[in-house]
C-alpha cells in the first residue's frame, strides 16, 4: 500500500473565455481519501504527473460534509458532490470537470447564480416584515413537518439542474430545485400568503410546463429529495391557479 497512488485528470480553464485543457496529477493514496482532500493536496502542490509546475486548482468547497452544496462537479461523467465522492469507490483515472450547464468562472468553479435568480423569481421565502413583534409563529403539526422536512434539505448544489435535459438556454426551465422550494413554502402557514404569486411565476416561461419528467433529477439529488412528487403537486396547483385566474377575469 505504501506505493499506491491516485491518478486524477482535471479539466482546466483559466477564465470564462479561455481554451479548456486537461491536466493529469498523481498523488499518494491515503485511507478514506475523497475527491476534495485530493484536490486540496493538488492545490497545495500544483505539480502535474509529468513533473511540470502549474497553477493551483480553483474549485468551490466549504462544509466538506455534503451540507453546503458548493463542491458539486462532474466526476467520472456524473454530477455529484466532491466531498462525499470517495476515491476508493471511483474508477481511475478520476476525471473532474466543472458542471456543464453553468458559466465557468475558472477551472472547476462555475457561476450558479441562475438558481438564486430563479428562487427570487418565485419568492422562495417566508415573508416576515421584521419591523415589529409578530408574536409566536404558527403551529405546524408533526404530519406537516414530515412532509416539509425532506424539501427543506435542499443544499442548492444544482446537480438536478445539471442532469435535466430541459434545463437549457432554449427553455429557460427553472429546474427541480426551484419547484420543490415552491412546494415547501406554499405549505408553510406563513409562506402561503405568497402562494398565488409563486404559482403564477411557474405558469410563465420556464415554468412547470417545461418539465419533461425525465426524472434524472431524482437520481442525481445527493439529499434524495422527493422531486418527482414535488413537481407533480406543484404542476397540479399551477393548473388550478390558472383556472381560478381565468374564472376571475
Amino acid at each position: 500500500m505504501a506505493n499506491k497512488t491516485v491518478t486524477i485528470e482535471i479539466k482546466r480553464q483559466s477564465g470564462p473565455d479561455a481554451q479548456a485543457t486537461w491536466e493529469k496529477f498523481e498523488l499518494p493514496w491515503r485511507p478514506g481519501m475523497n475527491v476534495i482532500s485530493a484536490m486540496m493536496e493538488i492545490a497545495a502542490n500544483p505539480v502535474t504527473a509529468a513533473g511540470q509546475e502549474t497553477t493551483p486548482i480553483t474549485y468551490d468547497s466549504n462544509c466538506l460534509e455534503e451540507i453546503c452544496g458548493s463542491c458539486a462537479m462532474v466526476i467520472n461523467g456524473k454530477a455529484r458532490m466532491a466531498c462525499s465522492a470517495l476515491v476508493d469507490k471511483l474508477e481511475q483515472p478520476i476525471r473532474l470537470q466543472p458542471l456543464t450547464k453553468f458559466p465557468v468562472v475558472r477551472d472547476l468553479a462555475v457561476d450558479r447564480s441562475v438558481l438564486f435568480e430563479n428562487l427570487k423569481a418565485v419568492k422562495a421565502w417566508v415573508p416576515v416584515d421584521g419591523t415589529y413583534d409578530l408574536g409566536s409563529g404558527p403551529r405546524i403539526s408533526p404530519q406537516e413537518q414530515e412532509v416539509a422536512y425532506p424539501l427543506s434539505n435542499c443544499i442548492s448544489c444544482c446537480c438536478c439542474m445539471e442532469v435535466c435535459p430541459q434545463f437549457n438556454d432554449a427553455t429557460g426551465f427553472v429546474g427541480a430545485a426551484t419547484i420543490a422550494q415552491v412546494k415547501l413554502f406554499n405549505q408553510h402557514p406563513s409562506g402561503k400568503v405568497l402562494k398565488e404569486d409563486r404559482l403564477r411565476a411557474l405558469a410563465g416561461d420556464g415554468g412547470v410546463q417545461e418539465c419533461g419528467f425525465a426524472q434524472n433529477c431524482v437520481q442525481a439529488c445527493p439529499k434524495q429529495l422527493p422531486l418527482t412528487e414535488a413537481i407533480s403537486d406543484v404542476t397540479r396547483d399551477v393548473i388550478v391557479q390558472q383556472i381560478k385566474d381565468l374564472v376571475r377575469s
